[in-house]
């Protein structure tokens, strides 16, 4: 348990040796004593403990001090503690002092000294202030905590990848805390650098990297060994199951994420169709049970990096990452899954972030609480999206492309759409354009069938309309097809120059004998979660069966 401080400021070191032996008598039970020589020692000091998130109960302050009075420092204390309760020491000639101080900070008493014996003169003032205090008082959030704008893309960059790594944390917004907005100004000189990640140990970083976040919170993000048996790149459902089953069957794996296991499926915040979890589950949920189970066999699971090419020098297969560290191995899995495919549209990407989010950015749904949202899209993941927000949102409504859903979403979610009374479906309409001043306030839209338009007052736009092949890093090393998706198995034998060697490729294998494909980056797959885990964990079987010709 934390315990709350009492801060003592005075010049004079007799004295505030005397008032710090005084207070620690009588409240170190409960409350830690500092003592500070100066005000500017006392402001470093409530810098510090704020960005431990540790509460300040009271100031006890002496007026007279050369560098700023008792009122001046208070006035900034407060800055950064409004809630903390204000004592000021004055002596007989400071009655006015005292009177602008409660004028001016809203003292909450004012000390004559000298206060002997202080189980008179000291000890019931402070106690009544003190049990107001702890009336009022919340218990202070013991974990990360986020401070940064609601409309700055890198503050929502960094909640989600906390978020989509299960990593809790406590999101403050420095547009509506004003003693935050100060702290922030304090560590990182002014705003202009968002967020700023404060740390339980009283560390902070200052608009981090994916890297930089994931190794603060504990990620492994360096490779522990030079050459692995198999490297799997990307840690959606087919790379994890890869994983799984490497390193459950004795092979040394690495597996490659650039941001948080799970990959587009993790995105989601129900699956319902998944064998075995007849009540659904979250794809978050279902990606972090699956990384935990490949840890347990002895996979190593690098969170921050993302893989920037691949080479061939036999009877080895090189992994170069964004780091620039290069891993070797005998085999390699790519696994990079679909990215969300972006919207050319006017004022979208300026707005990307503030408002305007690609997939279901679940992070987002309190912020939006009460208020109208749009979902862009009309397959499984934007019908899982509209349910989802429409539990926070007074009204989602979708913009669908297509005359209508049944085209490309599961019938039942059709159906709990359709049953939902807040979602709208506006179909056959696509986004021109979206604007506002900041942070999005509108879209505007135009219907297909007749070339009209109209504008769509709306806070948040989250756009999931298709996705793209993650194949832009090995582009040129293994054979894509006219799609960009990754050609294997024995469809390369179609594919002019696509395969070598006398012998036919495995299953799962590429053009580069030894890397395999699985799941949505290879061409011809089902983009289905349980077909993605099935390709997985099959590829292995391929792996070993390469494996025995090295």
């Amino acid at each position: 348990m934390i315990k709350p401080i009492i801060l003592a400021v005075d010049d004079d070191r007799e004295v505030l040796s005397a008032v710090e032996r005084d207070l620690r008598s009588q409240y170190r039970a409960k409350y830690r004593v500092i003592a500070s020589a100066s005000a500017r020692d006392a402001l470093e000091t409530a810098t510090q403990v704020k960005s431990r998130n540790i509460p300040i109960a009271l100031f006890l302050v002496d007026q007279r001090m050369p560098d700023m009075t008792g009122t001046q420092l208070l006035v900034e204390l407060k800055k950064i503690y409004p809630d903390a309760t204000t004592v000021l020491l004055t002596a007989y000639a400071d009655i006015e002092a005292a009177i602008t101080a409660i004028n001016e900070v809203g003292l909450n008493h004012y000390l004559m000294k000298p206060w002997d014996p202080p189980e008179e003169k000291l000890y019931p003032v402070l106690d009544d202030l003190l049990f107001d205090w702890s009336a009022h008082a919340k218990p202070p959030f013991e974990g990360v905590r986020i401070a940064g704008s609601r409309w700055s893309p890198q503050s929502y960059a960094a909640r989600d990848f906390l978020s989509r790594n299960q990593i809790p944390y406590q999101w403050v917004d420095i547009e509506q805390d004003a003693s935050m907005r100060a702290l922030i100004v304090n560590v990182a000189g002014d705003t202009s650098r968002l967020p700023v990640v404060l740390f339980p140990d009283g560390t902070s970083l200052i608009a981090p990297s994916s890297s930089a976040l994931a190794e603060k919170v504990g990620f492994q993000t360096q490779a522990k060994l030079p050459h692995y048996d198999v490297v799997i790149v990307g840690a959606g459902p087919a790379g994890l199951a890869s994983a799984v089953y490497a390193s459950s069957e004795g092979l040394k794996t690495l597996l490659v994420e650039h941001n948080a296991p799970g990959g587009q499926a993790g995105t989601s915040s129900r699956i319902e169709n998944y064998l075995g979890f007849p009540s659904g589950i979250s794809g978050a949920d279902l990606a972090q049970r699956a990384a935990v189970q490949a840890r347990r066999f002895g996979t190593e699971v690098l969170i921050g990096h993302s893989v920037v090419g691949i080479r061939r020098e036999d009877p080895f297969r090189f992994v170069r990452m964004s780091n620039g560290v290069e891993v070797s191995c005998h085999a390699l899995v790519l696994a990079m899954g679909l990215a969300v495919r972006q919207l050319d549209a006017e004022g979208v990407e300026s707005l990307t972030g503030a408002g305007i989010y690609y997939g279901a950015a679940n992070t987002e749904a309190a912020l939006y609480k009460g208020q109208d949202v749009c979902i862009l899209g009309g397959a499984n993941s934007a019908g899982q999206a509209a349910l989802f927000f429409s539990r926070y949102a007074r009204t989602v409504t979708m913009l669908v492309r297509a005359p209508n859903l049944t085209r490309s979403m599961s019938q039942y979610l059709i159906d709990r759409i359709t049953a939902t009374s807040n979602i709208t479906v506006m179909t056959g309409v696509e986004v021109t354009s979206a604007s506002g001043s900041g942070h999005l306030e509108r879209v505007v839209i135009r219907h297909t069938g007749t070339g009209a338009e109209e504008s769509v007052e709306t806070p948040a736009l989250f756009i999931l309309i298709g996705v793209a092949p993650r194949t832009e890093a090995i582009a040129g090393s293994v054979c894509l097809d006219g799609k960009g998706f990754i050609v294997t198995g024995p469809d390369l034998r179609t594919v002019d120059r696509g395969w070598s060697l006398e012998r036919d490729p495995y299953l799962f294998e590429t053009s580069m004998p030894g890397v395999f494909a699985v799941g949505d980056v290879r061409a011809g797959a089902s983009r289905r979660v349980a077909a993605a885990v099935g390709e997985g964990s099959a590829a292995i079987f391929s792996v070993h069966q390469y494996l025995r010709t090295v």
